[in-house]
């Protein structure tokens, strides 16, 4: 279940629990609100987002590490600083090349991400 806390004005990051998707990848939840969410995906070199896609509209800003990205066909690498748009509905995925971190903002808020 994700923490009552994700929700307050003022998150620390040390607070936010993890959730581990497999041995190179895990996640949490920063914060959400039916419009809006941010979640911070943390890779180990070699970590894989898998190809696939979604209603919502993603921005990500690369916070540290290098990516391969994949965006309708079209691969970059990414690093540090760097950020890229997802419109709805358009398949993408990541592959880790330098361990790093992005952080993904979804509008509307992803409600499969949320347990309850």
């Amino acid at each position: 279940m994700i923490s009552e806390k994700t929700n307050s004005l003022f998150l620390h990051d040390h607070e936010l629990s993890w959730e581990v998707l497999d041995e190179k990848v895990k996640r949490k939840i920063v914060s959400y609100e039916e419009s809006l969410m941010v979640v911070k995906v943390a890779f180990k070199t070699g970590g894989i987002g898998p190809l696939h896609q979604h209603m919502h509209v993603q921005i990500t800003h690369v916070e540290s590490g290098v990516f391969e990205v994949e965006i309708d066909g079209q691969k970059k690498v990414l690093k540090t600083g760097d950020a890229f748009h997802i419109p709805s509905n358009i398949l993408h995925g990541a592959v880790c090349l330098e361990e790093g971190v992005l952080i993904d903002v979804f509008s509307p808020m992803r409600e499969d991400f949320i347990k309850i």
